[in-house]
């Protein structure tokens, strides 16, 4: 194949994979958001780790990247200055290159970038290519959209704050790295769809049925209280809808709980589906790196895209 013919592969709504030569594909994302925390460095390195993500999410590496940035201009300068620089260090710790961008002048601010990078075209994670038997293992504790929600309306206790921004700015990167030593069927991340809209994607694309150990799912400190308190954001409530006709209930669980297993999140983890007798070692390897990691559940031979929550 030649250099100046690119050629669409299967990938995610949320990114473009283009085979490039036999041995390289682009993959293309772009994710960009209102601030989520109060910090403008720390928005910025979270809306950087978010659009990385989806590169990871399909087995690639990150190359560069550049600014999407909308912001008002009566703003002092210093915020959008803090805001970036936040977004280039978070980048340059992927080893990606910011190489440029595009800004407006907008009522309320955003930032995000569109991110290029490369990956073996035969070595590309797709939801469609989970296997019955394997175990889920999440690289990420849930909570961050409750969380945030509840730092926008003053809220969160500092601990809840500071989890999450932690959580958030954590780059998938080395999550790739473990998990591309173990016998992996496929990875996805879990972002705006919640945990539970991102397992029926891949149920349905891979045509497996899925339990759920509710009890095995971590959670960022205070996100259940504060989930009980209706800190809730629209697109967890829109999430539980969605998932609910695919969805059996079978474990004892409040609301709170359902909501925080559908709740959207921004720079969540990996969820990684691996041949069970490797879960454990996988696991072991994340969390001694920082990662909140544990095995969440099975994928089985069906009903196909049927959750089942115990």
């Amino acid at each position: 194949m030649t250099a100046d013919v690119l050629v669409g592969l299967e990938a995610p709504d949320d990114a473009g994979v283009y085979a490039w030569d036999a041995e390289r594909a682009l993959v293309t994302t772009v994710d960009f958001f209102t601030p989520i925390v109060d910090d403008p460095y720390s928005f910025g390195a979270i809306a950087a780790a978010n659009a990385l993500s989806d590169v990871y999410a399909m087995g690639g590496q990150p190359l560069f990247a550049l600014n999407i940035i909308a912001f008002p201009s009566e703003l002092d300068a210093a915020i959008l200055i803090e805001i970036m620089q936040g977004g280039r260090d978070k980048a340059a710790e992927g080893g990606v290159v910011v190489i440029g961008g595009h800004s407006i002048d907008d009522n309320e601010p955003k930032y995000g970038m569109a991110v290029i990078g490369q990956v073996h075209p035969d070595r590309i994670y797709r939801r469609g290519d989970a296997r019955p038997g394997d175990r889920l293992v999440l690289t990420k504790a849930l909570g961050t959209g409750v969380i945030a929600t509840a730092i926008k309306r003053e809220a969160a206790p500092p601990e809840a704050e500071r989890s999450a921004i932690e959580s958030m700015v954590r780059l998938n990167r080395r999550a790739l790295e473990l998990a591309r030593g173990c016998d992996v069927s496929t990875v996805t991340d879990v972002t705006g769809f919640g945990l539970l809209g991102h397992l029926l994607e891949l149920a349905r694309a891979s045509r497996v049925g899925v339990r759920v150990e509710a009890s095995a799912v971590p959670r960022l400190p205070h996100a259940l209280e504060l989930a009980e308190a209706g800190f809730v954001p629209g697109g967890t409530t829109r999430n539980r809808d969605f998932v609910e006709p695919f969805t059996r209930w079978v474990g004892e669980l409040s609301e709170a709980e359902r909501l925080l297993l559908c709740d959207a999140q921004t720079s969540g983890g990996l969820l990684i589906c691996v041949v069970a007798s490797e879960s454990d070692d996988l696991v072991e390897a994340l969390r001694r790196e920082g990662h909140a990691a544990a095995a969440i559940g099975t994928l089985s031979d069906g009903p196909a895209g049927v959750i089942e929550v115990v």
